[in-house]
């Protein structure tokens, strides 16, 4: 695209660049951000910065600047090299624009009982998603908007979730091993080894650092009940965010302790059940009724909290806003455990035994190889 195509004004001050785009909107540079990323400064190899801030001029300021041949050339009164910037790169890295990746961007469903599983959401074939890497790419990026995907056709071994959890990310070994079995036992230290059903939550908010990304993988799917609930822990937090924005405010600073005990365990953190941004956006959902731990409250702020995480509780237990769904015999779904909250009905593993194997994925790793391979598919964009 050329510059003419994006570019509809450009001027400058000694402190800024200011740049209209062909849509009427406007980004301003500053001078001091400019010096900062020139492209000189960075390794071409690894593209690490070679300098540090000290290094730079505490107050460059601009000559002049035009736009030629995609890119704006600025040339600065202090120093004899000047500098060049694509108009693409500036366009993309505008502190108006959105910030991270928007292809990545949350994609709410909120009424999630209106939605079909099989339908609504990224579903792939193992052996193809392994195979073919522009499916797989689709498949993460659905993963990455919508907090949940499915793969069929798994092998029901004991190596099946290590290699469909591959395709995705790396798996993040805790107390629990590798990989875990979720079964009934007898006198079960948690109770996602029971035959009770459980409501919706996310696991281990005792961590440092939260699991990312959950796998679960169906072995043996029972007949009568043990049915799978998920629902987008972001969109209900928007939702009471819109409803009742005291009660959402409370539940965002309001430090709340976990604390998770066994044999061979001792594990114990604090965070709020809603984590925002920087930005104040929604960043992390954290619930787990079943290992919350006493809160340390003052009496006067005991009433707000309660009443707020009472009202955010109803909210997810409204079957509205869940997505039921029955795992088959080597389906697997892989969801974002800060994200997507999950639960599922009871079962009677007396009459129908019921076996599902998981595992856990590093936040970071998932969203490396989606971008990995969007790059590798995609190189236009990352020039």
């Amino acid at each position: 695209m050329s510059d003419v195509a994006i570019v509809k004004r450009l001027w400058s001050r000694p402190d800024t660049l200011s740049i209209e785009w062909a849509d009427g909107t406007t980004s301003e540079f500053a001078s001091l951000w400019l010096r900062d990323n020139l492209r000189e400064d960075r390794d071409p190899h690894s593209g690490q910065r070679l300098i540090d801030i000290a290094d730079l001029p505490e107050n460059p300021r601009i000559r002049s600047a035009v736009a030629r041949n995609g890119a704006v050339n600025i040339e600065w009164e202090s120093e004899p090299r000047p500098a060049s910037f694509g108009i693409e790169w500036l366009r993309a890295h505008a502190s108006n624009r959105s910030p991270g990746r928007p292809e990545f961007a949350p994609r709410f469903w909120l009424e999630a009982a209106d939605l079909d599983a099989a339908r609504d959401f990224a579903w792939g074939r193992f052996p193809e998603a392994e195979s073919n890497r522009s499916l797989r790419a689709r498949w993460l990026e659905r993963l990455l908007q919508d907090g949940i995907a499915f793969l069929s056709n798994v092998p029901s071994s004991e190596a099946g979730i290590l290699e469909a959890a591959a395709l995705a990310g790396r798996v993040s070994e805790t107390n629990y091993g590798r990989v875990f079995d979720v079964r009934s036992v007898p006198q079960p230290e948690n109770l996602a080894y029971s035959d009770l059903g459980l409501g919706l939550h996310t696991d281990n908010p005792y961590r440092e650092p939260v699991p990312g990304f959950q796998v679960l993988h169906a072995l043996v799917a029972s007949p009568d009940g043990g049915e799978s609930l998920f629902g987008d822990g972001f969109a209900i937090a928007e939702h009471l965010r819109t409803t009742a924005p005291d009660a959402f405010a409370v539940l965002t600073r309001t430090p709340v302790p976990f604390r998770y005990r066994s044999q061979d365990a001792e594990l114990y953190a604090e965070r709020p059940l809603i984590q925002l941004s920087c930005c104040g956006e929604v960043r992390a959902v954290h619930y787990n009724s079943r290992s919350i731990a006493p809160l340390h409250l003052a009496a006067r702020d005991a009433g707000p909290f309660y009443s707020a995480y009472r009202r955010f509780a109803a909210l997810l237990r409204d079957s509205q806003f869940h997505l039921q769904f029955r795992l088959r015999d080597g389906d697997l779904v892989v969801f974002d455990n800060q994200r997507t909250l999950h639960g599922r009905t009871a079962f009677s593993s007396a009459r129908h035994p019921r076996h599902v194997r998981g595992c856990y994925l590093t936040r970071d790793s998932v969203y490396s190889e989606a971008a990995v391979l969007r790059r590798e598919l995609h190189p236009e964009a990352h020039t």
